[in-house]
């Protein structure tokens, strides 16, 4: 029996991946563990074995897909003895929905909220016209979005909130939400198109045009586009990657409360450490075994300090908190396409800042080559961004979920501090912790920066 291969699904959130290359073609004979394909996923490229032995029969995805869902057929494999003719008997894959995004989720939890909300008389005098007024089901014609005159219009609480008080007609609108539902980006874009009529209830005098209103967020596409003129952009298709950071990092906006810690730290010590340590480095073929940054020495801290400051260590999840045993620290690594990828550094209050600094060089190589396996990236238990290369004094980052903290790192400067009262110059590096108020208080995070800092501003304490 001929034996159907699928688009794998290469990581736990992995929906699509594109089918960058075959390594075989029809007719080639394969043996399990032999490698047949190389598939890109958001966040790198992998390579795809065979599980079985046999004889391509047929490849149906062709090179250069993109977008195929995971579990979607793309070639079959014939068994020893079997020929093209066994193809008609190949199994057919069972249909398997893609993971609900947190959209659908999200919407799923709400739809008891409305359907209660719908139950209440409140709600049923914006819905339903008197009956007087309602058209017989035989008669009725189509309403503008779609439902019949005296069908009840689905719509969010916001969304009919904003449409009575912008004097619109919610029944004008044509839902993008789940099923057909009026969200609030409905309202605003019917607002801003000017192509929602009043409503009933309020009847508008004549005026003059008004003049066109800026896109509001979350404007569609098109009506942005209208906001410049025709020819003086280009359109540059998102990536996938670029599409799983903004859903991510969106989501983290919208559902990570998030509160901010900020300390100077003065690093003329650690600095002078670095220096010792690379000037120890042994030498390996006439050149440096390794070279510590002050971003591993940073790392290295933030890995001891959660060590310290166990609780801080930690991921919410809506039964339970969970403490880890280990600091896993991610590190924003940009990529040449503008994107960003994560590598971890795992278990790093156990790690001398020689492997820390190798590591480090061997992730971000193969992260810019799109070479990291799914292991490495995913995961972890904080992060850590840097941005002082590009002169950057201080900023916020963004939690990236599972995490429940990360360290924005600035650039070291001269500044003048005050010590025994006298004015004197040190190199000084601000440090900026987000952190989820979840799982992470506001006296338990000044806890875990103080830990930071002292480490930082002292060295010779992670070392030992």
């Amino acid at each position: 029996m001929p034996t159907n291969i699928l688009m794998p699904a290469l990581s736990p959130t992995m929906e699509k991946g594109n089918l960058a290359k075959w390594l075989v073609k029809e007719g080639d004979a394969v043996k399990s563990g032999d490698v047949i394909a190389e598939i890109e996923t958001d966040k790198a490229t992998m390579e795809v074995e065979a599980v079985d032995e046999g004889t391509v029969g047929k490849i149906v995805v062709a090179e250069g897909a993109t977008d195929v869902p995971v579990n979607e057929l793309i070639a079959i494999l014939l068994e020893e003895g079997e020929d093209a003719s066994a193809l008609d008997a190949a199994p057919k894959p069972a249909a398997k929905s893609p993971p609900p995004t947190s959209a659908e989720i999200e919407a799923k939890a709400e739809a008891p909220k409305q359907d209660a909300s719908a139950a209440r008389p409140s709600e049923a005098k914006h819905d339903e016209p008197p009956k007087s007024q309602k058209a017989k089901p035989e008669t009725a014609a189509p309403a503008p979005n779609g439902h019949d005159k005296g069908e009840r219009v689905f719509a969010s609480p916001l969304a009919r909130r904003l449409a009575k008080e912008a004097g619109v007609d919610i029944g004008s609108i044509a839902g993008s939400g789940p099923h057909g539902r009026v969200i609030k980006a409905d309202v605003e874009e019917a607002k801003a198109s000017g192509g929602a009529k009043p409503a009933a209830s309020a009847k508008a005098p004549e005026a003059a045009p008004a003049a066109k209103a800026p896109a509001p967020a979350g404007a569609s596409d098109e009506a942005i586009k209208k906001l410049f003129p025709e020819g003086s952009f280009e359109e540059v298709p998102h990536d996938g990657m670029r599409k799983t950071i903004a859903r991510r990092l969106t989501e983290a906006r919208q559902t990570v409360p998030q509160f901010y810690l900020t300390v100077d730290c003065e690093i003329d010590a650690l600095l002078s450490l670095r220096e010792q340590i690379n000037a120890s480095a042994p030498e390996k073929d006439g050149k440096p075994a390794f070279k510590v940054s002050v971003n591993d020495m940073v790392i290295k801290a933030l890995g001891v300090a959660l060590a310290q400051v166990p609780d801080a260590n930690v991921t919410w999840t809506e039964g339970a908190m969970l403490r880890h045993k280990h600091a896993d620290v991610g590190v924003a690594v940009a990529l040449p396409n503008n994107g960003l990828i994560t590598p971890i550094i795992r278990a790093v209050e156990t790690k001398t800042l020689s492997t820390i600094a190798k590591e480090m060089r061997d992730y971000a190589i193969r992260a810019k080559e799109r070479k990291l396996k799914p292991e490495e990236y995913q995961g972890g238990t904080t992060a850590v961004s840097n941005l002082g290369m590009f002169g950057m004094k201080d900023f916020t980052a963004v939690i990236n979920p599972p995490h429940s903290t990360i360290l924005a790192v600035g650039g070291g400067e001269k500044r003048a501090v005050v010590k025994g009262d006298e004015i004197k110059i040190a190199t000084v590096m601000s440090l900026t912790m987000s952190c989820d108020h979840r799982a992470v208080d506001g006296a338990l995070g000044a806890t875990l920066l103080s830990a930071v800092k002292r480490l930082v501003e002292k060295p010779m304490g992670m070392l030992v």
